[in-house]
């Protein structure tokens, strides 16, 4: 028991740790008592204003508004007269030293009047005004001296449709190509710029305006009573409260105390967790491989719920709660399944909306998983589990539906595509027992089914190759299987190690006499040697175990099925026949480890009574019966089983579990009378 504690101690640091983490992701605001819904009755009693509040729009109210203001909104260019001056001189500058005696003085009349009309109607970059058409804008606010008036957008010119307006639109009394050949267009450049500060100056101004509330509730108004339908003005005045109180912070006073409670919360959930595994699998609890996966188990599905509620990722019910039974039933029991489950769902519902509902969904879901899987064989069936916790959420949504609004109509029929979700990401499953099978070492009853199918590459080739030893496994399998199940131990796996036991026995088959015919190898070899050959098929078997990739559970058969026991027909007969002369007791001894699990050792018995009790000349009840008790107490004496979790009641169990076997497989057979002629 010392040993147990000790081991304790750092799983009870595991648990602080995990606690400590799902406490830190729980939403630190403090959360609204009430559960409301548009167009359903209010559950609880009146409810009136506790302060002055005002009636928030919904964000779709204010972003509609907003949008409606910007619909109508203008930007906002600047005019920049300056550049017509400037051209203006350049222009008449050019004309009196290059153009005067060539061009009338009437043409750079018309000219400088023509451009001074153009700059002061504005002249936009061609890429500026094709943005502002595009956008469909009619209308600009055009700044002069900071003053500001509203102007259509087609009576801009670029400097294309300036220079084309100056060219066009000459007297009919002057000549276009003599006007041309002055090269107006250098005097034409764009004197409207967008002005992006004031713009958006503006509109973050206009947007500013757009109230995000639409009245005020007195503190002590009446709100909503008992069987109330909430229509839309109170479902807006409820959601009104809840903003004012989730949003409210009451100083670091406040936000300690919500710590302080979701901690308190949390630590007594996880308290209770712990308190199962030591009351009800202290095995469990010394184990800290088992407690990190249990632990992982929990924190996971926690994180994702907080993840999903605080982000508004996706509705809550896709995520696959129901995983945690599966995976815990399939490697563990039922038992300690439904625990972390629960634990899981009173931990979760801490943040749902609705947490009576999602809780007894999910404690429904989770019983129907594990009943789903009592007897779990096959990879199938975790399709068909995750198939009945898909019916077990639908129905059981849509009868709490109808019980509560007596309404089909109030049925959300979104609710079953996400259960459907659920039900795909639950297949998953079977992937994830795989995985966790190789990273966490563990070993499931449907991989035991399905490595002591006989037709495995390893089983196969025993059978062929060693089919005397193929045998003695099939026998050896049914005793062992037998005595398992009458103590409580593990049948299954008690059956699969028992197959695999003698594997190494397939690299030298003809030294073991259930695989020999009339001749005996070993008659040829001093007793040291075949006491070698002997002890090396559990070194060879762990050879082929290990490069075949078999759990470590299965190996753990091979290594102790005999134990740090000898090999005592070599050993006794070097005793016999040397009496005199020192005897090297490693050269007979199995390297071990001595069985160490209920399982194993009940392998180790099984073994010597199965090969034994075929030397029997008559297997009569007297003669099974005080084999079986000699060779069972033969390793008691000899301390083999002393490492195995082992009563002595589960001894004499297991002893009459083999007589019974025994006498079965061995029964007498009438002879058939024959037909006289």
């Amino acid at each position: 028991m010392m040993n147990l504690k000790k081991n304790y101690i750092p799983t009870i640091f595991l648990f602080l740790i995990t606690t400590i983490l799902i406490a830190y992701f729980f939403p630190r605001e403090g959360l609204f008592r009430y559960q409301f819904y548009e167009g359903k009755p209010w559950r609880y009693g009146l409810l009136t204003a506790p302060q002055d509040f005002p009636i928030y729009k919904s964000n779709e109210e204010v972003q509609a508004e907003k949008d409606s203001a910007l619909k109508n909104f203008s930007p906002y260019y600047r005019l920049d007269l300056e550049v017509m001056t400037s051209q203006k001189d350049k222009l008449r500058e050019t004309y009196n030293q290059e153009f005067r005696n060539m061009i009338p003085a009437e043409y750079m009349q018309y000219a400088e009047k023509t451009i001074s009309e153009l700059y002061k109607k504005g002249i936009i970059p061609a890429t500026e005004l094709e943005k502002l058409q595009k956008a469909n804008i009619k209308q600009v606010n055009l700044l002069q001296s900071n003053v500001a008036q509203m102007y259509y957008v087609s009576d801009f010119f670029t400097v294309k449709t300036a220079y084309e307006f100056i060219i066009n639109n000459i007297p009919l009394s002057m000549n276009k190509s003599l006007l041309q050949s002055c090269n107006i267009n250098n005097y034409l450049i764009e004197n409207v710029s967008f002005d992006e500060a004031t713009t958006e100056k503006v509109k973050e101004e206009l947007l500013k305006s757009v109230p995000i509330a639409n009245g005020m509730i007195q503190a002590g108004e009446r709100i909503v009573d008992r069987g109330e339908i909430i229509d839309n003005r109170t479902y807006s005045v409820l959601r009104s409260l809840k903003i004012i109180h989730e949003s409210k912070s009451g100083g670091s006073q406040r936000q300690n105390i919500i710590i302080a409670g979701q901690f308190t919360y949390v630590v007594g959930l996880m308290f209770c967790f712990w308190l199962y595994l030591f009351s009800f699998r202290p095995k469990l609890l010394a184990r800290r491989k088992d407690v990190i996966f249990l632990l992982i188990c929990i924190f996971v599905p926690s994180l994702l719920t907080e993840l999903c509620i605080s982000q508004n990722l996706f509705n809550i019910y896709i995520i696959p709660l129901g995983i945690v039974p599966i995976v815990i039933r399939t490697f563990f029991d039922s038992r300690t399944a439904m625990f972390t489950h629960l634990t899981v769902a009173l931990l979760c519902s801490l943040m749902a909306p609705f947490p009576f509902e999602f809780l007894s969904l999910q404690i429904v879901a989770g019983m129907v998983a594990i009943f789903s899987l009592k007897e779990l064989s096959q990879r199938s069936q975790l399709i068909s589990s995750a198939f009945f916790i898909f019916l077990a959420y639908a129905i059981g949504y849509l009868s709490m539906t109808v019980y509560q609004e007596a309404d089909f109509g109030k049925i959300n029929w979104n609710m079953l595509l996400y259960f459907g979700i659920n039900f795909i990401l639950l297949m998953f499953t079977y992937v994830l027992i795989y995985f966790l099978e190789k990273t966490f070492g563990y070993i499931s009853s449907i991989t035991l089914v399905e490595l002591s199918n006989i037709n495995t590459p390893i089983l196969k080739k025993l059978s062929e190759t060693a089919p005397g030893t193929f045998q003695h496994s099939l026998q050896l399998s049914i005793l062992a299987s037998a005595a398992a199940a009458k103590i409580g131990a593990n049948a299954q796996l008690v059956r699969t190690g028992a197959m695999y036991h003698d594997i190494g026995k397939m690299v030298n088959p003809a030294f073991f006499t259930e695989n020999q015919n009339s001749v005996n190898p070993h008659s040829q070899l001093p007793f040291e040697e075949s006491a070698q050959i002997i002890i090396g098929h559990v070194t060879e078997g762990v050879k082929i175990a290990e490069k075949a990739m078999l759990p470590g559970t299965i190996i753990d058969f091979i290594r102790t099925h005999h134990g740090t026991g000898k090999v005592k027909y070599f050993y006794n007969s070097f005793k016999n026949k040397y009496p005199d002369r020192a005897i090297d007791e490693a050269l007979f001894t199995y390297p071990g480890p001595n069985p160490f699990t209920q399982e194993t050792a009940i392998v180790m018995m099984a073994d010597v009574v199965e090969a034994t009790s075929r030397s029997l000349k008559e297997h009569t009840e007297e003669g099974i019966s005080l084999l079986v008790n000699k060779l069972i107490d033969s390793l008691l004496e000899d301390g083999l089983l002393k490492n195995a979790p082992l009563t002595f009641r589960d001894v004499e169990d297991i002893k009459q579990v083999f007589i019974d076997k025994l006498k079965t497989m061995y029964h007498t057979r009438i002879s058939y009378p024959e037909l006289k002629k």
